[in-house]
Formats: structure tokens, sequence, C-alpha cells
């Protein structure tokens, strides 16, 4: 479950909370337990989708890296991987700040199912929107090339325009890859470059946010749960990977709508269930 939903747009937060409610759990509970292994296990599963990302876009990644030492080295920072990698950062710093300031609040208080499934009815209502005004305002080439150089689509405003909006996603049910691909496509980009940007810019989110919770897992209280971790992360890292391949095929030649009308489905009956 959380390889597929932390990258499709129907937010990995929003099912990791009414799953439990809707099997009689309690996500609020499983968080707050001193002695509950979920957060931890979450950590584990995160840091596996992380590497999952870093792996299918492995050649982009160094591709950046490279030219950046070049670029600092020669001080031109015209080239295009150079230029990319600059504006994941900038795109990096709203989410950053903003979640580490307000992700646990906002977790605390929406964390219960039926403001989750709210948001999640909200997700579904912003991804067809955007499809809306995104077919009626996007100039660029529908061209299904997936050979696209992104860099050409994405300018300094737009990437802190996609920061901020990733920054939604604290809201549990707000997809963070749907906000930021809307996001894209509202700054005129097309499916597939918003995509892709969106990708790279979830691996410093996820792998940033795992990072710092780690050093948990290697507590003595958890040793015991290393078989379930390693397991678990094994079929998170390859769920991911199935899930980036079949999303980069996807959002060459299609849209939002499946996704937006299943989180608008979810959102609706969970509401009704909740209230």
């Amino acid at each position: 479950i959380q390889g597929i939903t932390e990258l499709f747009p129907i937010s990995s937060l929003g099912h990791a909370v009414l799953i439990p409610a809707w099997i009689g759990g309690s996500w609020a509970s499983f968080i707050s337990d001193p002695a509950s292994p979920y957060l931890t296990v979450t950590i584990a599963l995160h840091a596996a989708s992380a590497l999952a990302l870093f792996f299918v876009f492995r050649n982009r990644w160094f591709a950046m890296f490279g030219a950046t030492l070049k670029s600092v080295r020669s001080r031109n920072y015209a080239t295009p991987n150079t230029k990319l990698f600059l504006m994941i950062i900038i795109a990096t710093i709203p989410v950053g700040a903003l979640g580490y300031a307000f992700e646990e609040p906002l977790q605390n208080l929406f964390g219960d199912p039926l403001p989750s499934a709210i948001f999640l009815t909200i997700n579904g209502l912003i991804l067809i929107s955007v499809e809306r005004l995104s077919r009626k305002t996007n100039t660029l080439a529908t061209s299904t090339n997936s050979v696209i150089n992104i860099s050409e689509h994405i300018t300094p405003s737009s990437a802190v325009a996609v920061g901020f909006a990733q920054s939604l996603a604290l809201f549990a049910g707000i997809s963070r890859f749907g906000i930021t691909i809307s996001a894209g496509l509202l700054r005129k980009m097309h499916h597939s470059v918003a995509a892709e940007f969106a990708f790279l810019l979830a691996l410093p989110v996820i792998a940033g946010a795992s990072l710092l919770k780690l050093p948990e897992l290697f507590t003595p209280e958890l040793r015991h749960l290393a078989g379930p971790v390693i397991a678990g992360s094994i079929v998170s890292f390859a769920a991911t990977y199935f899930s980036i391949s079949f999303l980069v095929k996807w959002f060459r030649s299609k849209t939002l709508y499946p996704f937006a009308i299943y989180c608008l489905l979810v959102g609706l009956i969970s509401i009704v269930r909740f209230l």
C-alpha cells in the first residue's frame, strides 16, 4: 500500500488514516502509543520508496550531480542539468521548512478519518479542476516523446509554486504527487514534464523525512522487528518501482481523471461512513 499510494495521486497519508479506521483500528492511536512500532516501521517503508525513486531516476540524478560540480568549477550555471538541480533545491525549501514546522500539529489536528476523507474528496476535486483548466490554458506541445528536457519548462517561479503546493500534502488526504503535478500543469507544463519533475522532487522530501527519523529503527526495543521491517521494505521498494514505471508511461498520453474519480468515490463513501 505504501509503495503504491506514495506516488499515485491518491494520498498515502490519507490511506494510512482511513484503512485502519475502516478495519476497526485508529491511526492516531498507532502513532501516539509509545509502545507501538507503527510509525517506525512506516519510516522504513518510506526509506525504501526513496531508494526506489533514486534507482529509477539514477541516471538523471548522476547527470545533475556531475553537471552541477562542473558548473561550480566553471561558474557556468546555465547547463540544463544544473538548472534542473537548482530548481529542485528551490522547490524543496518551502515544503521542507513548512513540513518541519507544521507536520506534527497538522497530523494531530487532521489525523482522524473524517477530516482525511474530506481532504481526499477535495484532492479529487483539485485533480479534476486542474485537468479542465490545463486543457484550456496549456499551450505546450502534447508530444508523447519520453525524452523531454524538463529543465526547459521549469522556471524559478514555477519551482517555488510547486514547492508551496507540495506543502498542502501535510493535510492527510491531499496527495503530494497529485498536488505537485497539478501545480506543474497550472504552470503550463505537459503531463509528462510535470510528472517527472514531481518524481524528482519527491526524492529529497521523502528521503529527508526518513533520514531524520531512521535512527529510531536501530533502538534495542525494535530489534525483534528486523525481519518484518526488511520484508516490508523489500515489498515497498518493489511496489514503488513498478508504480513509477506505470505512471511514467501513463502520463505520456493520459490524464489525472481516473485518480480523481477514485479519490471522490473513496472520499465520499468514507465521509458517509465516519459522519
